[in-house]
């Protein structure tokens, strides 16, 4: 609070907002102005409404210094910023940016909203920096009254979601952001427009790309589908690297890089599965020259973003707001990011350096390392005036992780022994 304080114009609002991050870190089920008022000790919810709706702060500001916070805690070499979107189903069409839509949230077609991220990953931990509510173009972008009554201010303008992605990109790298890569999924690896603003900025990429894509090798002026290149590669093309560590041990995979276009520093990247020889594809850029392991890093970092709005929804309630106006949903949003970069801040800090292969875990019989949701469990607790006594919470906190620490060693001994015995 006191990192934000000062984006408050007067001690009401900044009072109602240091309740409600209080409340999104609470262990409070549904994480909306009714309950948080409740958890507050509020008679009513009016307090919490006025926060999101009228009172007067600057979301956008804020937003400022929750991606200087997530810097600030969370920075190392090599980082990278993730891109990708998310949705949140809603009934009825008055919320800004509603309508029938595909969304990954739910696997199909529903009506939805649908916010574009921008997260900031390092070997320290990774925190959601930036948001952008996708408007669409036919059903609200030339509808004047549906946008007023939104909310929608006058000079947002119809952009794709590729675009509001670089718009954030630009924002954190024009603020200091110290991040020498961007990834990110299909729908903005096919984005021509995107991968050149990068270039043109000195910012490296590996961006998912359709195996439909098209590439030039060999300075031939017929292009050719990724998918057919696969064919022509020799087996000893495939190399066999992790894509860093996942929940049940590395994830290792076979790459195969190729040359394409004039420009030495531009790839093709190939992964593909060892068991179930599923292809993925990835266009690589880098202003100079790195090798394969960087992209391989590089490209498993992608799934950080995935793992941000996991713990956003299921921990601070990124998707448990009630509200339809565009500036009530900023705000809400905001604090969310806010309330989960803490947390990614505390983590980092409880852990300790280890210079050794991280996708080795430790041999000891030390616990794991306090992740997110133990310290949202044990904050909540915390809270709590009838909460356990610490010494309690903290013994179950240790058997849980050394739990967890047994079963992840069992995890990664049969990994690493597949990945040998492959």
């Amino acid at each position: 609070m006191a990192r934000i304080a000062g984006r408050f114009r007067r001690v009401e609002p900044r009072a109602t907002a240091r309740a409600y991050l209080l409340g999104l870190l609470s262990g409070v089920e549904r994480k909306n102005c009714w309950r948080l008022a409740e958890q507050a000790g509020h008679a009513r919810p009016g307090p919490m409404q006025r926060l999101l709706r009228s009172a007067r702060w600057n979301a956008d500001k804020v937003r400022d210094e929750v991606r200087a916070y997530a810097v600030d805690h969370l920075g190392a070499a090599g980082g990278v910023l993730v891109v990708d979107e998310t949705g949140f189903v809603k009934k009825g069409r008055a919320s800004a940016g509603v309508q029938r839509q595909y969304t990954g949230t739910a696997g199909r077609i529903e009506n939805s909203q649908v916010g574009v991220f921008l997260a900031y990953a390092t070997s320290r931990g990774r925190a959601l920096i930036d948001r952008r509510l996708y408007l669409p173009e036919h059903s609200w972008c030339s509808d004047a009254e549906r946008r007023r009554a939104a909310g929608v201010p006058d000079d947002i303008e119809f952009a794709t979601k590729p675009r509001l992605a670089w718009q954030m990109i630009a924002a954190a790298l024009d603020a200091g952001v110290a991040a020498p890569w961007v990834t990110g999924d299909e729908a903005y690896g096919q984005d021509p427009h995107l991968r050149a603003a990068l270039e043109a900025h000195g910012t490296g990429y590996v961006l998912a790309v359709a195996c439909a894509t098209r590439v030039r090798i060999n300075h031939d002026r017929t292009p050719v589908r990724a998918d057919t290149l696969v064919t022509r590669l020799p087996e000893t093309a495939w190399q066999r690297q992790s894509a860093g560590a996942g929940a049940k041990g590395p994830r290792y995979y076979e790459w195969a890089w190729i040359g394409i276009g004039t420009d030495e520093h531009r790839h093709l990247l190939i992964r593909r599965n060892p068991t179930t020889r599923e292809l993925a594809f990835y266009l690589c850029w880098s202003p100079t020259a790195v090798p394969l392991a960087e992209l391989v890093r590089v490209a498993g970092t992608r799934w950080s973003v995935e793992e941000c709005f996991q713990a956003a929804k299921g921990q601070v309630g990124l998707d448990h707001y009630q509200v339809r106006h565009w500036t009530a949903w900023h705000r809400h949003i905001t604090l969310a990011m806010l309330a989960l970069a803490f947390l990614a801040a505390v983590a980092a800090s409880t852990t300790p350096p280890r210079p050794t292969d991280p996708d080795r875990p430790a041999r000891s019989r030390d616990p794991i390392d306090l992740t997110v949701p133990e310290i949202r469990h044990l904050l909540a607790a915390s809270f709590n005036s009838s909460a356990t006594p610490p010494a309690r919470l903290l013994h179950w906190s240790n058997w849980r992780r050394r739990h967890q620490a047994t079963a992840r060693r069992s995890h990664y001994q049969r990994r690493l022994a597949d990945a040998a015995s492959g």
